[in-house]
């Protein structure tokens, strides 16, 4: 079994990719494919038919999977922001 960075319900961001900046909980660990579902991130439209639960049919929309390099734990993120120092003004 492979160990990663962070595991389910760890609070992280992302930060590199489309959804770079975007924040969230870590709902699930797909760890054959290297992969993280993180909440509010990386959604998905899901077509459903028509059945006897949905007679009209919908579009359901859910989390998609985040490369796990990709994601920081937020703790890291924060602290990481906090020690870096701003860029020095215009120099003469």
């Amino acid at each position: 079994m492979q160990k990663f960075h962070i595991k389910k319900n760890d609070a992280v961001v992302v930060i590199s990719g489309a959804h770079k900046g975007k924040s969230g909980k870590v709902l699930e660990i797909l760890p054959v494919k290297q992969r993280a579902v993180v909440e509010g991130v990386a959604m998905i439209k899901r077509h459903l038919k028509k059945s006897q639960e949905n007679p009209q049919g919908k579009i359901l929309e859910r989390e998609g999977s985040v490369q796990i390099s990709n994601l920081m734990l937020q703790s890291r993120f924060d602290a990481s922001k906090r020690t870096k120092k701003p860029a020095e003004a215009a120099k003469s």
